[in-house]
Formats: C-alpha cells, structure tokens, sequence
C-alpha cells in the first residue's frame, strides 16, 4: 500500500534523491510514502507517518543535506538515497505542475495504481489566477491576511514568529492522508484519492479561527521579567482588580468599562498594571495570577523552553542521530514510552546517500 506525497512550492534542483527506511513496527507499518520535499511542510508531514511506523522514501538534492534532517525532521530509519532524473526542460521538479509534466498526477497514475493516495502541497491549489505564484510561509501569510492581526497594532506589518502557513499545510497534510488510509480500508474496492493542500486557504481559516481575548497582552515585573496573561470575560475582569491589582474600583473606571475601551486605553491600562506588578517578581505574579483563575504564562526565551519543568516532569524530552551529531528532540505529541499509550520510533536521522545501493537493488537497478 502506497502514499504518493508531492510537495510544489517550493523550488528543487534537475536532480534529486530517493531516502528510504525499512519496514518497522507501528500502526503505518506497511505502508509507503514516496516524498517529493523541500523544507517544512512535507518534512513535517511525512515526519509525523514515519513516526508511527511509515516507510518514507525521499527525493532529494544530490550533494545536499537539508537542513531539516539537521533539526530532526528526517528521523526515519537509516535511509538510502538513488539519483533520479527529475528534469522537466528548464522548469524544476517542485514548480507549480512540475509533477504532472513528469507524469506523478493523480490522473496520470491511478489507471495502474487505483490504491494510491496522491497528496499535494501548493500555495495557493492547482486551479485559479494565482495557481502559478512561487508561495512562501512569510507570502501566504500577507495574502491570507494573518499580518493584519498580529502585532501590536503598529502600521509596521508583522509575522508569526514560526513558519505557521508551513506547519499548518503539513499538519492538515498529515490528518488527511490518514482519513484517506482509513477511508481506503473501509473500501471494498480499497480505491485511492487525490488529496489538495492549500497553504493559502489554511491560512485563511487559522486567521478566522484567532480568539479575541479581553485583555492579551505581556507585562514587565520588578525582576526585570515579564509574564503573559488572558482575561476573557467581565467576570474575570472584575477579580484581577480586586484580587491581583487590589483596585477594585478599577473594574468601574469609565476608561475601561468594556473591553472595546480597554483596547482604545491599552497604553494607560497597561501602565497601571504594570506598576503594579513591579513591586513583585514574575514568579509571584504568576502564583497570584493561578490563585485567581486568571490565565496566564511566563514569557520564555528558547532556553526557557529547554529547561521548561512540565517537559522535564512528563520526560518529554530524548535524543536523535544526526550527519551532524546528536540533537535533543522532543517525542511526538500524544505518543511516548508509556506501555499502554502510542510508542514513537525515534531513530536515526539518515545521511543523503546513505542506503543509496539498497533502494537500487529494491528497484533492480544496477
């Protein structure tokens, strides 16, 4: 059983190379993908099937080592990479239709293949007046209207600091694919599909989907630290008055009666609070703010997030072999080393080239 995954937004040399794992246990034991891949999106997909037990072969650059194989996006078992010529005239491989000029549609194949399951990544589909533009996470994230909503309300455009237009095409990718495995095994005839990612239109529906907190914002403590808090409702409201700023005349101050005055007065709100909170250190705020059922954070560079103590309680973290040395890596959501619970396969990360003679043979090519 095959999974077919093209990835065509992102720009690929004439030549390419296939990396492949060998069968293992896992929910997707037996199955196959064949991954056409750049960076992010498709990575972050088929990271997530070998997880659970998929055989990932990829097409990659030759003489290349993808940065995502240095970050642990490429963990499947140690794979072996044959060239393929990938050219198509003086287009390459991951332009916008590439693959159905090198005859890897979906139309093109199923005849032969009726399982196959065909998934394709694009910025913006394979139909439409912008079916042909190059799309790149910081792009789709301008088109799609995410710009407008994040920040500070500035004039100054700005981005989500992650590839969340990349990561949010590879994880709806990914629960397609298994919807469309589990629809192929209900099917008596065991038929495939054709599945369309759209980066655009997924940003579209992140962008619908932000909630629209009372008061969200970060502020400064008296360590020199800040944390990040949510009030979501007038009741809330009312108790961070009275019980974290002891004002509770505060909730009745005209300039901030109602949500839509408390954003127009942020700048003043936020001075108030702010002096406040700097007669305490972060971490006492934080533990008035939990008495209170207000929500809230700590506000965490990288090496807070290493050293994060609810992913040290719950041993969320481990370690992977790279071509570049041993990485930490943190274990799949939802799955760990619990008996009972869903096992992750945490293993090696494949050098380019590695099993090269062992996917020809499988092939029988010499």
């Amino acid at each position: 059983m095959n999974v077919l995954w093209r990835s065509t937004w992102q720009s690929c040399p004439h030549w390419a190379r296939t990396l492949s794992t060998k069968a293992t246990d896992g929910p997707l034991a037996g199955i196959t993908v064949v991954s056409l891949e750049q960076t992010i999106s498709a990575p972050f997909c088929t990271r997530q099937l070998a997880d659970l037990g998929a055989r990932v072969i990829k097409i990659e650059r030759p003489g290349d080592k993808p940065i995502q194989r240095e970050l642990g996006f490429g963990r499947q078992e140690p794979s072996r990479p044959s060239r393929v010529d990938a050219r198509t005239g003086s287009r390459r491989c991951s332009s916008p239709g590439a693959s159905t000029r090198l005859g890897l549609s979906y139309e093109a194949l199923k005849a032969n293949h009726p399982s196959l399951i065909v998934c394709n990544i694009s910025g913006y589909g394979p139909d439409g007046p912008y079916r042909d533009k190059k799309a790149y996470d910081l792009l789709i994230q301008s088109e799609a209207g995410m710009l407008s909503v994040t920040g500070t309300g500035a004039k100054q455009p700005a981005k989500v600091g992650i590839s969340i237009a990349d990561i949010a095409a590879g994880s709806y990718a990914y629960s397609n694919v298994l919807a469309a495995l589990l629809r192929r095994q209900r099917d008596p005839e065991k038929r495939g599909c054709n599945l369309d990612i759209s980066m655009a239109r997924l940003a579209r529906r992140l962008r619908v989907l932000r909630m629209l907190l009372f008061i969200r914002m970060d502020f400064e403590t008296g360590d020199g630290k800040s944390v990040m808090l949510g009030i979501q409702n007038e009741r809330e409201w009312a108790s961070f008055c009275d019980k974290i700023l002891g004002q509770l005349g505060l909730a009745k101050d005209e300039r901030f009666v109602s949500n839509s005055l408390r954003v127009q007065n942020r700048d003043a709100l936020k001075s108030i609070i702010c002096e406040v909170f700097a007669l305490r250190t972060a971490e006492d705020v934080l533990v008035l703010l939990d008495e209170a059922a207000i929500a809230n954070a700590s506000v965490n560079d990288m090496q807070g997030v290493w050293n994060h103590p609810q992913l040290q309680a719950r041993q969320r973290w481990t370690e992977v072999k790279t071509p570049a040395g041993v990485v930490p890596t943190l274990l799949p959501p939802g799955m760990g080393t619990d008996a009972d619970g869903l096992n992750a396969r945490i293993e090696a990360v494949p050098d380019v080239g590695e099993h090269n003679e062992a996917i020809l043979a499988e092939l029988g090519i010499d």
